[in-house]
């Protein structure tokens, strides 16, 4: 793409002194952006976009904790090996990460796909976990199978178009189960589909400026890239099977929804999981909350990592 930054300039534009960094954990060259002093908050995020969706957050956060932006497996700056996309699997690159940046535990967040590797990171690594946030996602569970991916007659009210809602109709999660064919259209056309998914989800898609959709956009614009992130979503299913041989969490959890009436999805979902939760909507805010509820996110974070009484991780 003409005129691409390169994900250590991006990292340089924070304040903060971020710097990209890559690291070899098991066989997979993982990228992540790291800058600021305490102790270490990791943040994962998800489909389609990479570890520049918390940029907004990030310097702020610096002023109180070692802030690690992490690209998944698959995403961005990271390697895109051809398996491994379970999110247990993808956890343990994480596990790798926090012994290769010498942490003997570590708070950690997720947004979307980021906040089921987070979810599976505190699930089979308790002992390197303190806290963990998840923004606008539950773990995997049998639920996935019963989403409706189209209005249905009758039951929305809304004739049909995806567009009127009431709530979020996921074809996607079709579409990306899809052997070949996402590669084959996508390619190159990455930006239609971001603009249509952020214009979709996002309560202020303005939020997301031309520069931030431009990033992502060239993050998914090879084949490669195209199948690694459709891998998250095929993986669901062995993902929904590890979850339920899972203990309830010990970690205190801050689950962050996007708007009114994300409480009465994420609690049924979370409550029996998780020991200590804590269930907060962010109002105005769609789908990408830490981009178009900045102040909000940082505010709640501090709140719960930094000042509710806590072991230190």
């Amino acid at each position: 793409m003409p005129g691409a930054v390169s994900e250590a300039e991006l990292a340089r534009s924070l304040e903060g002194g971020f710097v990209s960094r890559h690291a070899d954990i098991g066989g997979v060259r993982l990228h992540y952006v790291e800058g600021g002093h305490g102790d270490p908050l990791l943040l994962l995020g998800g489909w389609p976009q990479t570890w520049w969706q918390f940029h907004k957050i990030m310097p702020a956060l610096a002023e109180h904790f070692r802030v690690i932006a992490v690209d998944l497996r698959g995403m961005g700056g990271s390697d895109k090996p051809a398996g491994g996309y379970g999110k247990k699997a993808m956890a343990a690159d994480i596990r790798g990460l926090v012994g290769h940046l010498g942490h003997d535990a570590v708070h950690i967040a997720g947004h979307d796909i980021g906040g089921m590797v987070a979810y599976a990171f505190a699930a089979n690594h308790p002992e390197l976990t303190g806290r963990v946030a998840l923004l606008d996602i539950a773990p995997p569970d049998d639920r996935f199978f019963r989403y409706s991916l189209l209005p249905v007659p009758g039951r929305h009210q809304v004739d049909g178009d995806i567009h009127a809602g009431p709530g979020r109709f996921l074809w996607w999660f079709a579409f990306n189960q899809v052997p070949d064919l996402p590669e084959r259209l996508l390619a190159g056309r990455a930006r239609l589909l971001i603009d249509w998914m952020i214009d979709y989800l996002a309560a202020d898609p303005a939020a997301l400026t031309d520069h931030d959709r431009d990033v992502y956009a060239r993050a998914y614009s090879s084949d490669e890239a195209i199948r690694a992130g459709n891998a998250w979503y095929r993986a669901l299913p062995q993902d929904i099977a590890d979850g339920k041989t899972y203990a309830p969490l010990s970690a205190p959890v801050l689950a962050l929804g996007g708007g009114e009436g994300t409480r009465a999805l994420l609690e049924p979902v979370l409550a029996p999981r998780v020991t200590d939760l804590e269930i907060v909507e962010v109002p105005d805010s769609g789908h990408y909350i830490a981009e178009e509820q900045p102040e909000a996110v940082v505010g709640h974070f501090l709140r719960f990592f930094r000042d509710r009484p806590h072991d230190a991780a």
